[in-house]
């Protein structure tokens, strides 16, 4: 995996990609969220849920689809490969540490100042496209409970039973977040002691 990204990344950089395209670049591309994201982005930022985002993709693009999208609220913090610019502006390599799909969580990813933010919290809510995934959560301190929830999206009969055993829930070929959504907004009017204006 190391070698795999380090050489994509290295390919990358021989392309002298220019800071300043990229939100130009973001815009002409047609990148997409799920289905569901403005409603999933703006509950959790409105009741202060943290937001932890975790992708072996590069961070710079990831950011920007978000803000473009306007729901970059603050209670985001992203763990992803970001780019490295030199100071004429074009990408000179990538910020360390490098982050791929099977080292997804806080002491691979030096994010654990960040999970310290998060004393006090008990409860994950865990999404995964992958089964590399499942380790996101790992080194929280403090947790209770996780609910993991897979998107199962290739090679669905070839996955379906690892899935099934490694997820709590799973959805098939669902390219939306309403199931998500919807346990959101159970989990918060319950904690609002059940109150019809939650989310």
């Amino acid at each position: 995996m190391v070698e795999w990204w380090t050489r994509a990344h290295e390919l990358l950089c021989t392309q002298r990609i220019p800071q300043l395209q990229i939100a130009e670049v973001v815009r002409e591309s047609g990148a997409m969220l799920r289905e569901g994201y403005q409603d999933f982005f703006d509950t959790l930022h409105r009741h202060g849920v943290p937001l932890f985002i975790f992708s072996a993709g590069v961070g710079d693009i990831l950011e920007e689809v978000i803000r473009q999208r306007g729901v970059l609220h603050p209670n985001i913090h992203i763990v992803s490969n970001y780019m490295d610019f030199g100071d004429d502006g074009l990408l000179q390599g990538f910020k360390a540490p490098l982050i791929h799909i099977f080292n997804k969580n806080s002491p691979a990813s030096g994010s654990t100042s960040y999970f310290r933010q998060l004393r006090g919290r008990t409860n994950i809510l865990l999404l995964g496209d992958s089964l590399g995934d499942l380790s996101m959560a790992d080194g929280v301190p403090g947790v209770q409970n996780i609910l993991k929830i897979g998107f199962l999206n290739d090679r669905v009969e070839e996955q379906r039973e690892l899935y099934l055993d490694s997820y709590d829930v799973v959805l098939e070929r669902d390219e939306t977040l309403d199931v998500v959504n919807g346990l959101l907004r159970h989990i918060l009017c319950a904690g609002d002691g059940g109150d019809a204006q939650g989310p």
